[in-house]
């Protein structure tokens, strides 16, 4: 097909309902099809759309449905009874996609032609013409998709990116079904012949390609190429298909996707000219979020699948090796070798890129056929079977599910309520995507690769890169003149002493310089980026440095030590929060940045002589805090959230309805239906397109509101539902919380917000978190739900041990959580450099069905705890005889028959040091009882092994350098 026609059938499919249906639908004289679309579809088409493209356009929106919603009641002539006429301006509610919670809405007083109006300029001003006149049907498709859901109607503000589909089943968007509509139109489009399939993506290696590396920098540098790889072999599917083609992940709002259409698709810049990503000038940047997972999955026609997984295939790896190629240059040209003595160098590139990235894909067609009032599926039967030996009818075929949906239902006579067509067969589809998906990876064939000598310095995988193949027999301490020493001499920020690296060492040191470079050029206005790295010790700086911010004047600072500083260059990075607070005096943000190697050049590298007494007190003051934080956050389940596999993450049919059309349906087909009401809804496009928005503004924005704009962090990634950052320790549990709340967006109070905010260090309400929603100032984002729940480890180490070391822990911790925990639960490490290590796990929660509020959950408790262990008046000697006389309590098991002795037993043990030496604050004073509660609940530890790890890291973290005591 030619490419215009391609891109006109997927705009007119695109408009084939207008944006504001639902608030126009049964108002507008003209029908909802009489106002923006017919407006927007005769400036298209002045002859008129042909038949043959509105029957695919028909097709398509039929297929789309079925895939997307349940269905409703119609008479034999295809009438609405009016009990299932919702009139949305009078009753509008929207259902959460994920947890079928409904939102009412109240009254919207909006008038139809003032929104038809506002709908039809805002869509006119989106068409892109050519230098001729004609419309760029391209430019014009990628504008409507981009930008439609976020035109701002007045009266409506958030609504307009939330406005269902179909007012009966609010749980899903119109934009959700406009784009699987122009998606199956572009499926659809390659021939009359040619059926939809699904394409599965993924890349590799993940895991080992990102932990290989010595620094935070080496963390964040791996996974953002890694996100970086997968979006130019996306970008292949969003060219020829579009972007509205890639069902997960959901690519609007992505700021690299942005950035294609803008320099590559040639979209106005002043469109993005509100986006985040055109303004930040350091690596708060969005472009700098891994925001893309290692996989996509993609709508595509079947006869082209073959063809776009090899160019995918191909675009990935060619970019890779120009990328390598460009960095090694440049490696060589600051090691003052020229490119005829760096051929060997070029030749082991070539090598050791040789099947970089992995790219693994599978394809599946839909094999089924429409028949008058069922589909026949035995050709895609007969392709489930070997995933299924057991089953007949394998999948999503054998469920009860499908026996209901294979087949018209008619409550009652004269009356038909559902008619199958191929897009209900969506779940079976993926299910046998997601099979042979997995099956491709389990068999793919290794290439042995030779290697000689000595291996490279981070993994000790592959060779490192040589002009001379004889220095690869030099151990470490015998290299003479090597490629990485001449570097490291000159760019230590590249290569660091005595490291020598492969390849993709190379790649991910040299990524960062790169792809600043390419951002400079590709952004007016970005030519001061620049990208900051928080050193575990800067991190460690920043907790007395606050506390010196919030309770010090600027004379604090000796006029001896402002001198040096002064004339001193070295500069570090500090955490975003830290600055800001700072924003006001100049002059004391440039010294605070020069502290930290000021203070390393003197006292820490035994040079005190050089500085006063006065000066070296005052610097001991700012590091007192040698200790941070490292967090890993992982969200559970997430491959059964998308494949819909099991019922906990699942929801009934009749979920998905507006209250008014369940009630109607309750009062008349109950009985007859109930089978299809109960049934739980399997995998769906608009569940999938869902998930991968809320994680979107998860990963995006959310995590680096909370870690640091609210606290003194630094993101290391946020892509999806993973998370790795680095934090000031006494921000550590707030934040660990705070990223766990977003995530699901619940936010359980009972009342006393204030209190939680309080207890979180916030003054005020920055965000706004509830039934599954998120509100940052004028942005609401729509998070995972309260179903979903996520688990998190989490390191307190000391600023000199090895980070590697640090890694390790922290996935431990994580892995912890999951099991040990049972997820939606968290696992912190203590490691003190004295020894003695602390190791916590624990639920967020003590009833997750039913949350408590926060002051009385596990980590409201854990924070509560430390707080009353940093009071003035109390003793954290305290802490230690509780532990003490935990350890020599009688064991559980002596108890068996009468638990509620060892209960109080437990309990008066903890009263005396922890409440007793703490008359004087009655808040604190339920915290025995709490935590003899918490104790008595866990599973898999003791009562006592708990409780007295509990209190362990409560005061740890209660000590005076990080709790601003003065003890």
């Amino acid at each position: 097909m030619e490419n215009n026609t391609l891109w006109q059938i997927k705009l007119a499919a695109r408009v084939h309902d207008p944006a504001e249906k639902a608030l126009v639908l049964m108002r507008d004289p003209a029908g909802h099809e009489g106002g923006t679309t017919r407006t927007l579809l005769k400036s298209f088409f002045p002859d008129g759309v042909d038949e043959k493209t509105k029957k695919r356009i028909k097709q398509a929106d039929h297929w789309a449905s079925a895939a997307d919603r349940p269905q409703f009641p119609q008479d034999a002539n295809n009438r609405f009874a009016k009990w299932t006429q919702v009139r949305f301006h009078e009753k509008p509610e929207i259902k959460h996609p994920l947890t079928g919670k409904s939102a009412d809405l109240g009254s919207l007083s909006i008038e139809p032609e003032h929104i038809k109006a506002f709908s039809t300029d805002s869509f006119k001003a989106l068409i892109e013409n050519n230098p001729d006149g004609s419309i760029d049907w391209r430019k014009t498709l990628l504008g409507f998709w981009r930008f439609g859901p976020e035109l701002n109607p007045e009266g409506l503000g958030h609504l307009w990116r939330l406005l269902p589909a179909d007012t009966r089943i609010p749980d899903h968007t119109i934009w959700a079904h406009l784009d699987l509509t122009s998606a199956f139109c572009g499926a659809f489009a390659a021939d009359d012949n040619d059926r939809p399939a699904l394409l599965n993506i993924s890349f590799g290696p993940v895991q080992s390609f990102i932990a290989a590396g010595r620094s935070t920098s080496d963390l964040w540098a791996g996974s953002h190429l890694l996100s970086r790889i997968v979006w130019e072999g996306m970008k292949v599917i969003c060219e020829s298909l579009g972007p509205d083609a890639i069902i997960f992940p959901q690519l609007r709002g992505v700021p690299m996707v942005d950035l294609w259409l803008q320099k590559e698709m040639g979209l106005a810049k002043e469109r993005f000219q509100d986006c985040e990503w055109r303004k930040a000038k350091t690596d708060g940047n969005p472009l700098f979020s891994a925001a893309l997972p290692n996989k996509f999955v993609a709508l595509v026609p079947a006869s082209l699948a073959k063809e776009l997984a090899q160019q995918v295939t191909e675009r990935v790896r060619a970019w890779v090796s120009s990328e390598a190629e460009a960095m090694l240059k440049q490696c060589l040209n600051e090691a003052r070798i020229d490119d005829d003595t760096g051929l060997y160098c070029y030749q082991q590139l070539k090598e050791q890129l040789h099947g970089f990235p992995e790219v693994y894909w599978a394809a599946v067609p839909w094999l089924c056929q429409q028949q008058k009032g069922s589909v026949d599926t035995e050709g895609l039967a007969d392709a489930m079977r070997p995933f299924y030996p057991e089953s007949n009818m394998p999948g999503f075929l054998d469920s009860e599910l499908w026996k209901l949906l294979n087949k018209a239902i008619e409550p009652e006579q004269n009356w038909k309520f559902y008619n199958p067509n191929p897009g209900v067969l969506y779940p079976a589809v993926f299910d046998l995507l997601d099979r042979v998906a997995a099956a491709a990876k389990s068999t793919r064939t290794f290439k042995q690769m030779p290697q000689q000598g000595y291996r490279n310095t981070l993994s000790g995988e592959y060779e490192w890169l040589t002009t001379d193949p004889e220095q690869l027999q030099l151990p470490p301490g015998k290299r003479k003149d090597t490629l990485w020493l001449k570097v490291a001499e000159r760019k230590p920020s590249w290569v660091k002493k005595g490291e020598h690296l492969s390849a993709l060492d190379m790649l991910k040191r040299l990524w960062p310089t790169h792809f600043i470079d390419e951002i400079k050029n590709a952004v007016d206005g970005l030519e001061g980026l620049s990208r900051y790295v928080v050193s575990t010790h800067d991190m460690a700086f920043a907790t007395g440095f606050e506390q010196w911010l919030n309770n010090a004047q600027d004379n604090d600072l000796p006029t001896a030590l402002r001198a040096q500083l002064e004339n001193w260059d070295t500069q570090s990075a500090l955490p975003k929060k830290l600055l800001k607070q700072a924003r006001d005096n100049q002059a004391i943000r440039t010294l605070a940045k020069k502290l930290p190697s000021f203070y390393e050049a003197t006292i820490k590298d035994g040079k005190e002589g050089q500085i006063t007494p006065e000066i070296a007190n005052t610097l001991s003051r700012f590091f007192q805090e040698s200790y941070y934080g490292l967090i890993l956050l992982d969200g559970d389940h997430m491959g059964a959230w998308l494949a819909g596999s099991e019922d906990t993450y699942r929801m009934p049919y009749r979920d998905s309805w507006h209250s008014q059309v369940q009630a109607g349906i309750d009062r008349r087909h109950a009985d007859q239906l109930r089978p299809y009401l109960d049934s739980l809804r399997h995998a769906s496009p608009a569940r999938h397109m869902a998930i991968s928005e809320a994680l979107n503004g998860f990963s995006l924005d959310l995590v680096r509101t909370v870690v640091e704009d609210l606290y003194k962090g630094k993101v290391i990634y946020a892509g999806g539902d993973d998370v790795m950052a680095m934090v000031a320790v006494d921000d550590l549990l707030p934040v660990m919380m705070l990223l766990r709340l977003v995530y699901s967006g619940q936010f359980p109070v009972n009342g006393e917000p204030d209190k939680v905010w309080e207890l979180f260090k916030q003054a005020g309400r920055p965000l706004d978190i509830g039934n599954g929603y998120v509100r940052k100032q004028n942005t609401l984002y729509r998070v995972m739900g309260e179903r979903a729940t996520a688990s998190c480890g989490a390191v307190i180490a000391h600023h000199t041990a090895p980070l590697g070391q640090v890694l390790k822990s922290v996935r431990a911790a994580e892995q912890r959580a999951k099991k040990m925990g049972g997820r939606n639960a968290f696992a912190i490490d203590a490691l003190k450099r004295s020894g003695g290590d602390i190791k916590l796990t624990c639920p967020w929660f003590n009833h997750p069905d039913q949350p408590e509020s926060l002051l009385d959950s596990p980590m409201g408790q854990l924070m509560r705890l430390r707080d009353a262990l940093a009071e003035p008046n109390m003793s954290r000697r305290a802490a230690y005889i509780a532990q003490d006389w935990l350890r020599q309590l009688p064991p559980q098991a002596l108890f068996e028959n009468n638990q509620a002795l060892y209960r109080a037993l437990l309990e008066k043990s903890l009263a005396f040091p922890l409440v007793r030496q703490n008359q004087g604050i009655e808040k604190y004073h339920d915290l025995a009882h709490s935590l003899v509660e918490m104790g008595m609940s866990i599973r898999g530890q003791t009562p006592t092994d708990f409780i007295t790890q509990f209190i362990g890291v409560a005061e740890f973290l209660a000590r005076d350098s990080r709790s601003g005591g003065s003890r």
